[in-house]
């Protein structure tokens, strides 16, 4: 920007100045989705503005970071204090605000490719202006937009002597984007590209480390260094945790594995620890549920239920809070490298992580990993990846150490058998996973600051251009993501085996297509890949159940051709390479049995179903009490649990927080019904603890005496109180009296 990189600016205020002076007044400012977003910035350009409305501002980003609205009294109550203990100390988004609040100036719009799951259903606006894109696209269509104004949140570190900058949180669509705008720039554009410095962000490595030239500005000083952040985990209820099992024993050992973030990808990774660490008990669990026996052919082919001696590699677009729980735990173990020969050599099992053997100087010649007379390429790549000693020379030709000099000539046997004392002990720069952003608890974040820098190099950060597909490194690629699993969430599958995932059939979009599409595709593309795609078999809408496997949906995210395997709580359907007919009958047996009779007798009328067909017997216990009764007894040992990896929340807001959720998708009658009832008893003493955290348990109105009930009702119901007897005539009029 005017011919200056890395100019450092502790005033957001001189920043945007000079970017505006620079830049113009027509900006569209671009940033990456969640955590990498420069919060200081934009709000200061955010309120310059609403200030000059002859500044024209588009906002081009997805999934802004939002602190939890509340509607309602009992919310405030809860969420309150939650919300300054968790979220305390982090800035909000401006934009975002007056957004929500209809308050937005007309100079001002906002254009996001992803949003939180439902966010956006009732805000007309952000569904006009969501912009489709396979997350792979997104930067090539935010060129297209004409964005012209980069900016992203960072961090910074002295290496050897010298300051240089990490993207952090977000390698998305960073590095591709800054690459674009320089070539915009190029090409005689005017572009500004930002970087906002926090030093609480972790300091990733891979390709997130870059010379603090790639910026045209750098903010940086004591204010930019506010808390990220965090949001809370999700609790994972027993029919996630069903879904995780089935899904922990499709993955194989020394395989590669994609999850998402939140309830289904915390209730795999606990599968998955368990799977590792009480075996035993794991096995027990896939006996008692029925699925060793069920899917033992499946899971004999494609996956496993013993402890991972091999471990597992990440390669996932997004590094969750899950893998660095089985990273803990001892399965995500599996090294890559960034060496086809080594590799071929590891994947052969001819090489290991921990030990150089004495003979791969000929084991890389048979692989051509090597020329047989070394080159300075070759001698880099061996000193690299730990191959050979460090602090080695080449030079003409040779190879020395101390006293020893070797011969580069390695088709001579001697030469080979001479350079066996500068062998390494051990390879180097091997990766657990390969992740293009990170979003989670600050827990998550002060476990990656905690680490050694060694430690934190096993987390590879690089762009969704590598992350989320094959193309141009395919050989490569293909090699470190052997046995791939490629588990995805879908709201809706039809018995075909299409899959609903980010919109409705009336083109109201819930959240976005993100890179679902690129890891289906990726699937498909291995060899040993698999695409597990997970669906909750039902859902509560407008107080009824409703199923999520359908006979047809006029919507489709990833289409019946792409179809592979689906994983519901009651089961597996394996449905590549299957006839209609097969795909529906497979798709039926997972299906909540409620729902079955209708969806054969449909198949039926348009021909896709035999006229005789039946389900078999085994698969028509579909039900939600069947399912809680085979897992309960296992979570009555302390299994399943609802926060598998610890949560922000209190014990008594766990309580709480369950009772409501699930006292709020109860049908009005019932509700009613809790409610009355509750008028009649007394306030329970083992109740006293959660009403105070409620700050009723002295209501001062009527209002509040009405709170209180509905927060025991809600209690009641969800089994965290005993039934009491009833109150005396006395107690319940004196009850109605406080009610007025």
């Amino acid at each position: 920007m005017n011919g200056k990189k890395g100019v450092i600016y502790n005033d957001v205020k001189k920043s945007v100045d000079d970017v505006l002076d620079y830049i113009g007044n027509d900006i569209s400012f671009a940033m990456t989705l969640a955590l990498g977003k420069p919060v200081l910035f934009i709000n200061e350009l955010y309120r310059r503005a609403k200030e000059d409305r002859t500044i024209r501002l588009n906002i081009v980003t997805a999934l802004a970071l939002e602190r939890p609205r509340v509607k309602s009294e009992i919310e405030k109550r809860f969420m309150g204090p939650l919300v300054d203990r968790i979220f305390g100390g982090t800035p909000e988004f401006d934009y975002m605000r007056d957004f929500r609040s209809g308050r937005l100036p007309k100079n001002v719009e906002i254009f996001e490719f992803f949003n939180k799951a439902g966010g956006y259903m009732q805000t007309p606006a952000a569904q006009r202006n969501h912009l489709n894109s396979n997350y792979t696209h997104v930067v090539r269509d935010a060129i297209d937009f004409g964005c012209n104004t980069f900016g992203q949140l960072i961090t910074c570190r002295k290496i050897d002597g010298k300051i240089m900058y990490s993207m952090g949180c977000n390698t998305d669509i960073c590095i591709e984007a800054i690459r674009e705008m320089q070539k915009l720039r190029a090409k005689g554009g005017k572009v500004a590209i930002v970087g906002e410095v926090n030093s609480q962000l972790p300091f990733m490595y891979g390709d997130a480390v870059v010379d603090g030239d790639l910026y045209d500005q750098l903010l940086q000083g004591p204010e930019f260094n506010y808390p990220l952040f965090g949001p809370p985990k999700e609790s994972v209820s027993l029919r996630d945790y069903a879904i995780g099992l089935h899904v922990s024993a499709l993955v194989k050992d020394g395989g590669t594995l994609q999850v998402g973030i939140g309830a289904l990808g915390d209730a795999i990774a606990a599968a998955l620890n368990m799977r590792q660490n009480e075996n035993e008990e794991y096995n027990r669990v896939l006996k008692a549920t029925g699925i060793a026996d069920k899917y033992k052919t499946l899971i004999d082919r494609i996956g496993g239920t013993g402890e991972f001696d091999q471990g597992l590699y990440g390669s996932s677009e997004m590094f969750v809070d899950a893998f660095y729980q089985l990273y803990k735990s001892g399965v995500l173990k599996r090294k890559v490298y960034d060496s086809i020969p080594i590799m071929k050599l590891i994947n052969a099992g001819k090489l290991a992580t921990g030990q150089i053997p004495d003979d791969i100087i000929e084991q890389l010649l048979e692989v051509e990993g090597i020329h047989p007379i070394l080159t300075k390429k070759d001698f880099k790549m061996l000193t690299e990846f730990g191959i050979l000693k460090e602090g080695l020379e080449f030079k003409e030709g040779f190879i020395s150490g101390g006293d020893t000099r070797v011969s580069a000539d390695f088709g001579r046997p001697e030469n080979r058998a001479a350079l066996k004392p500068l062998l390494g002990s051990e390879l180097k720069q091997g990766k657990v996973i390969l992740g293009a952003f990170f979003i989670g608890p600050r827990a998550f974040y002060d476990a990656l600051n905690s680490m050694s820098e060694e430690e934190r190099m096993q987390f590879g950060m690089s762009g969704v251009e590598k992350v989320n597909q094959l193309y141009g490194g395919e050989e490569l690629r293909a090699l470190q993501r052997k046995d791939g699993r490629f588990v995805n969430a879908g709201m809706m599958a039809n018995v075909f085996g299409a899959i609903t995932s980010d919109k409705l059939e009336c083109g109201r979009v819930v959240s976005g297509i993100g890179g679902q599409y690129n890891f289906v595709s990726m699937a498909h593309a291995l060899p040993d890949g698999r695409l597990i795609m997970m669906i909750r078999s039902t859902r509560h809408s407008c107080g009824q159940i409703k199923s999520n496997i359908v006979y047809n949906y006029g919507h489709t995210s990833i289409p019946k051709h792409l179809r592979d395997i689906i994983v519901t709580e009651y089961g597996v359907a394996d449905v590549r390479g299957k006839t209609d007919s097969r795909i529906i009958e497979e798709i039926l047996k997972v299906t909540d049995s409620r729902f079955q009779d209708q969806l054969i007798k449909e198949a039926k009328r348009h021909g896709k179903l035999a006229p005789d067909f039946e389900l078999a017997p085994e698969y028509k216990q579909n039900y939600p009490e069947r399912l809680e009764a085979l897992l309960q007894p296992f979570q009555a040992d302390g299994h399943f649990v609802p926060f598998p990896f610890g949560t922000d929340f209190t014990p008594e807001e766990i309580v709480i927080g369950g009772s409501l959720k699930a006292f709020a998708k109860k049908k009005k009658p019932a509700i009613i019904k809790g409610l009355l009832a509750e008028m009649f008893r007394p306030v329970p003493s083992q109740a006293k603890q959660y009403l105070k955290r409620m700050q009723l348990d002295k209501p001062k109105s009527a209002k509040e005496k009405i709170m209180q009930k509905v927060v025991l009702s809600a209690m009641r119901a969800h089994g965290k109180l005993r039934n009491s007897s009833r109150s005396s005539r006395k107690s319940f009029a004196k009850e109605i009296a406080q009610l007025g």
